[in-house]
């Protein structure tokens, strides 16, 4: 991998808390630009509008299951039309941490319906070319999650939801061509070597 794809190229990384995305997205996003391509790097929910509405609810308030959703999805629309899409247009890799599936899977544990939310996301939605759930024992991942920030988890970080939660991530795994699991229960080094090899067999195709 020496130069940018002809065409831009859509991966996401999503997948359980605790799992070391945010850690490994930058390494990769770093490592891509040292092969010269040219990197897009985001994250859900954004920094725009809507999306600073979901993080400051964490603190105000949180927002009903349906407002919450409806701002899901507002974000993603403009996050969408305003930088994934014209930087893929220009033939960036956009590189994303967190997508539409961690809002079927968390939304999911709040009462929303997951086969209905995954089929409208997907019709609404680019797909994309490679997604990596991020994937560890629930138990491996609260440990990680306690060593890592030394605070207490919060609602989506107890036993019950995360293994709810992994559970529609491996559901989703089954059912979306785009996605595959990665055991991050290895080294943060072996999770990165892996990751790379999965991305490059996939710029390697979309070139």
């Amino acid at each position: 991998m020496t130069s940018a794809s002809s065409r831009g190229v859509f991966i996401v990384i999503d997948g359980i808390d605790g799992a070391g995305k945010s850690t490994q997205v930058q390494r990769l996003c770093d490592s891509l630009r040292q092969q010269g391509y040219q990197v897009t790097q985001s994250r859900e929910p954004t920094d725009g509008r809507w999306g600073s509405m979901i993080r400051n609810s964490a603190t105000t308030g949180r927002l009903s299951l349906d407002e919450e959703l409806s701002a899901f999805v507002e974000d993603r629309r403009e996050h969408v039309a305003e930088l994934i899409q014209p930087a893929l247009a220009e033939g960036h890799v956009v590189v994303v941490d967190r997508y539409f599936y961690s809002t079927v899977a968390y939304q999911g544990i709040r009462g929303a319906d997951t086969e209905t939310l995954l089929k409208d996301m997907r019709a609404e939605f680019p797909i994309p070319d490679l997604t990596l759930f991020f994937d560890l024992p629930v138990d491996v991942a609260l440990q990680r999650i306690s060593e890592t920030r030394g605070d207490v988890p919060n609602e989506f970080e107890q036993e019950d939801s995360l293994t709810k939660i992994r559970k529609t991530f491996h559901r989703m795994a089954s059912e979306c061509d785009e996605v595959q699991l990665l055991d991050c229960t290895s080294s943060v080094d072996d999770v990165a070597t892996e990751i790379a090899a999965r991305v490059s067999k996939t710029l390697a195709t979309a070139s």
